[in-house]
């Protein structure tokens, strides 16, 4: 009887999760996989539909796809200074406290929780907490 419940809920999680998680990015992906999959099949379903849409929201990064381009022409526009950073410029990097500013994400890009910022002219979000690289912006 479990494993019909787990297969069931598991393949109503790839169902709906993917759909739901694209444009969420990690934290909005769990939510939201974890909401429909307990729809679907229950606390199993939530489950596993959260940890699905973990994995799918980040591959989509925090910002959608189709707002990078967008995003990153307003930071271009915006005409921020660059942090001449050393190291590899690459989602988990931590960033120094000294000489980094970061920026408040305008509303219209569905990003709440971070901040961006311009490491050796490439865009990137920033957890402003830990003041690590959640995204680069290509």
């Amino acid at each position: 009887m479990n494993s019909k419940v787990l297969g069931a809920a598991f393949i109503a999680a790839l169902t709906f999760v993917p759909m739901s998680a694209s444009a969420q990015g990690v934290p909005g992906g769990v939510e939201r996989g974890a909401r429909e999959g307990g729809r679907a099949a229950g606390p199993v379903g939530a489950i596993v539909g959260g940890t699905v849409g973990g994995v799918v929201g980040g591959v989509a990064g925090v910002l959608g796809a189709d707002q990078r381009p967008r995003f990153r022409s307003y930071v271009v526009q915006q005409q921020r200074p660059a942090y001449r950073y050393q190291g590899d410029v690459r989602v988990g990097t931590v960033l120094p406290n000294a000489g980094v500013t970061t920026y408040d994400v305008p509303p219209e890009y569905g990003v709440r929780g971070y901040r961006y910022t311009v490491i050796n002219d490439r865009p990137v979000l920033v957890e402003p907490r830990t003041r690590r690289i959640v995204e680069v912006i290509e």
